[in-house]
C-alpha cells in the first residue's frame, strides 16, 4: 500500500475484506507510514486528511460502516471523482466491508437513478477475482491469509517481549512445570523445531485451500487459546488459565487438562463458543482425534504391555510426562484393560475414550515426518491432503509432480466418468452412455488421451494464481482452445483419490460428484467440437456417412480398460 502511494499511480484506493480481517488496523498504519500524526488519527471524525509530498490530498475512510445511510455519499462520490472522472487532485483511501460497500454503491446508485458503474466491477473483484477497475488499487484483506500470516501470528503472540518476564517467575523456579510457559514454548517450537505450528499451519492452510477464509481475529483467539486453554472450568475460569490459576493447577497435578494439542481444536471450551469462531470450526472439522487408524489405537491402548510396541510407545508416548502418559492416563489405561466394576458400568470407560481422543489429537502433531507406521493425514479425514499440498510444492518448486499421484488422479477420473472400476492410469478416458452425459455408468469412450501432456495433448496439472490452487488441464488436440480446465481443491482432490482407492462416489460427497460430472459434460462438448474439426476437409467423412463407429470400454482380468471400436453400418 505504501508502495502503491509513493509511486504516484494515479486513482484512489480500497482496503477491503471481512470483520477481523484488520482493515482498520492497515488504515492506520499506512496513515502513520506516510507521515499522518497518530495524535490527530485518535482524534473524533471517521475522515482524515493528509497533503502528501507530491500536492495530492490523501482522504482516509477510516471505516465506511460508520456513515449511516446517505452519509456515505459523500465519500463514494470523492471515491468516484477519482477513479472514474479522472480527478488526480484527491487519493482517497476507503476500508470498507466487502458486502457493505457494494450496498452502498448500490443505494447510491438507485437515489441518483443509475446502476452505480464501480458496483459491478467491485462485485465481480470480490466474488470470482475478477479484474480490477481501472484508477482504482484494491487490497482485499480477505485474500491474504495464509500460512505465512498464521507463522506471523504465532511469532507475534507466542514470542512477545512481555514473555520474558516469566523467566523470573516462582511458577517454573526449580523444574515446575508452569503450563502456561509450557504451551507457550511448544507453539514457539522450542521442543519441536517448529513441528507444532507447522502441521497447524497445514490445517489452516488446506481450510484456505476448500474456500473458508479466517480473519486475522481468529488467528490471534487460536493461538491465545493454545497457550491459555483448560478443559476444567471449576479451576480455570472461562476454561482460560491465567498465573493465578497455575499454582492449582501444579497442586493438583492436572496438566494434561492444559494441553496445548487438544487447545488448538478448542477442545477445551463448550460447544457453544467454538460454534461462535470460524477458525475452531474450521480446524475441528479436519475430525483429528475423531477418526484414527488401528496401528495408532493399537499403540496407545496396547503399547505399554506389548513388547512389539513397547519401543514405540517409550519413543512417541512415554517420552512426553506432561502431555503424553500422564499418571492419570496410565490409570485410565489399566482400568480399560482390566476391567475393573467401575468400567464395565454404562458408560465406565468414558473417561479413557476421552483421553484416546487428546492423545490422537497430539500424535498429529509429534509423530516424525517418516513415521511410515503411522501415518499423521490418515488420523484427519483429509488423508490425501499431504499428497495435495506435495501438489503445490512441487509446482511452485518447479518439480514434476509425482507419478503415484498423478496416477491415483488420473484412476479417480477414469473411475468416476466411466462408472467402471478401471486400473488405468496412463490414459483418461472421456466416456458417455450414448446421450445422457450426468449417466453414472458409462460405456462408450468419446475420446481418449494422455495422463500425462505429451505433445500438446493429455493432462497437465498447473497452478492458477489467483486461488493458489492446483488445476487440472486436459486438452484433447493440440493448439488453445482445445482443453478444458478444473479446479482442484483440497475436498475435490480427497474425492478422486478416495475414488481411486474404491471408495463408491456417492458415500463420499455428492456435490463433489457433481463437480466431476459437469467436468465430465464439458469434456465431452470440447470432444465433439475437436472431432468435427478433425473431419473438416475430410474426403471420406461423406462417403462413410452410412458407418457409424462405436468405442466400447471392455475390461481386461487385471482391471485395465482399453477401447474396442465397432462399426455399425446402416442396411443399404
Amino acid at each position: 500500500m505504501e508502495y502503491h502511494i509513493q509511486s504516484r499511480a494515479p486513482g484512489s484506493m480500497l482496503i477491503a475484506g471481512t470483520a477481523g480481517d484488520g482493515k482498520t488496523y492497515h488504515c492506520r498504519a499506512l496513515w502513520e507510514r506516510i507521515g499522518g500524526d497518530p495524535k490527530v488519527w485518535a482524534n473524533k471524525g471517521n475522515v482524515k486528511e493528509l497533503r502528501l509530498a507530491d500536492g495530492r490530498l490523501a482522504v482516509f475512510i477510516k471505516d465506511l460502516s460508520e456513515f449511516n445511510g446517505e452519509e456515505s455519499d459523500l465519500p463514494l462520490e470523492r471515491l468516484e471523482r477519482s477513479v472514474l472522472a479522472g480527478d488526480d487532485s484527491e487519493l482517497v483511501i476507503v476500508a470498507a466491508n466487502h458486502g457493505q460497500l457494494l450496498d452502498r454503491l448500490r443505494d447510491l446508485g438507485k437515489r441518483q437513478g443509475r446502476v452505480h458503474p464501480l458496483r459491478k466491477p467491485l462485485q465481480e473483484r470480490f466474488l470470482q477475482a475478477g479484474p480490477v477497475p481501472n484508477r482504482l488499487a484494491v487490497f482485499d484483506l480477505s485474500r491474504t491469509i495464509s500460512r505465512k500470516i498464521f507463522d506471523e501470528v504465532t511469532r507475534v503472540v507466542a514470542g512477545h517481549p512481555e514473555w520474558e518476564n516469566c523467566k523470573r517467575c516462582s511458577l517454573i523456579a526449580n523444574g515446575k512445570v508452569c503450563p502456561i510457559d509450557e504451551n507457550r514454548r511448544r507453539l514457539l517450537g522450542q521442543t519441536d523445531g517448529g513441528q507444532l505450528a507447522r502441521r497447524l499451519g497445514d490445517l489452516i492452510e488446506i481450510a484456505r485451500l476448500n474456500g473458508l477464509h479466517l480473519p486475522v481475529r481468529d488467528l490471534l483467539a487460536l493461538c491465545s487459546n493454545m497457550i491459555l486453554g483448560y478443559s476444567d472450568a471449576r479451576e480455570a475460569k472461562e476454561n482460560l488459565m491465567t498465573c493465578a490459576d497455575v499454582a492449582k493447577i501444579q497442586e493438583s497435578g492436572n496438566f494434561d487438562k492444559a494441553s496445548v494439542y487438544a487447545n488448538a481444536f478448542g477442545a477445551n471450551l463448550p460447544k457453544r463458543r467454538t460454534s461462535d469462531r470460524p477458525v475452531f470450526k474450521a480446524i475441528t472439522s479436519f475430525g483429528v482425534g475423531e477418526e484414527t487408524t488401528n496401528a495408532a489405537d493399537g499403540l496407545l491402548v496396547y503399547g505399554k504391555d506389548d513388547s512389539r510396541l513397547q519401543a514405540d510407545f517409550n519413543r512417541l508416548i512415554g517420552s512426553d510426562p506432561i502431555y503424553g502418559e500422564t499418571a492419570a492416563f496410565r490409570a485410565a489405561q489399566n482400568a480399560y484393560l482390566e476391567g475393573h466394576e467401575g468400567a464395565r458400568l454404562e458408560g465406565g470407560y468414558s473417561e479413557f475414550l476421552e483421553m484416546l481422543e487428546a492423545q490422537r489429537r497430539r500424535l498429529y502433531f509429534t509423530l516424525p515426518e517418516a513415521e511410515a507406521e503411522y501415518p499423521r493425514w490418515s488420523m484427519t479425514v483429509f488423508r490425501f491432503a499431504g499428497d495435495y499440498l506435495d501438489i503445490i510444492e512441487s509446482i511452485k518448486a518447479k518439480k514434476p509432480v509425482s507419478e503415484t499421484v498423478r496416477g491415483r488422479i488420473a484412476k479417480g477420473l477414469n473411475r468416476v466418468m466411466t462408472g467402471l472400476l478401471l486400473e488405468n492410469v496412463d490414459r483418461i478416458f472421456i466416456a458417455s452412455s450414448g446421450g445422457f452425459t450426468q449417466s453414472r455408468v458409462s460405456i462408450l469412450c468419446d475420446h481418449e488421451t494422455f495422463s500425462r501432456r505429451q505433445g500438446g495433448v493429455g493432462m497437465t496439472i498447473r497452478l492458477d494464481d489467483e486461488t493458489s490452487r492446483p488445476q487440472l488441464e486436459v486438452s484433447l488436440a493440440p493448439g488453445e482452445g482445445n482443453s478444458v480446465s478444473f479446479d482442484l481443491t483440497p475436498i475435490r482432490h480427497e474425492f478422486l483419490s478416495r475414488v481411486a482407492d474404491g471408495v463408491l462416489p456417492a458415500s463420499f460427497s455428492n456435490e463433489c460428484l457433481e463437480d466431476l460430472l459437469a467436468f465430465k459434460a464439458k469434456l465431452l462438448r470440447k470432444a465433439e467440437l475437436v472431432r468435427k474439426a478433425g473431419f473438416a476437409g475430410d474426403d471420406e467423412a461423406d462417403s462413410e456417412a452410412s458407418a457409424l463407429t462405436l468405442n466400447f470400454i471392455d475390461i481386461e482380468p487385471g482391471g485395465r480398460g482399453f477401447a474396442r471400436p465397432v462399426t455399425v453400418r446402416a442396411p443399404a
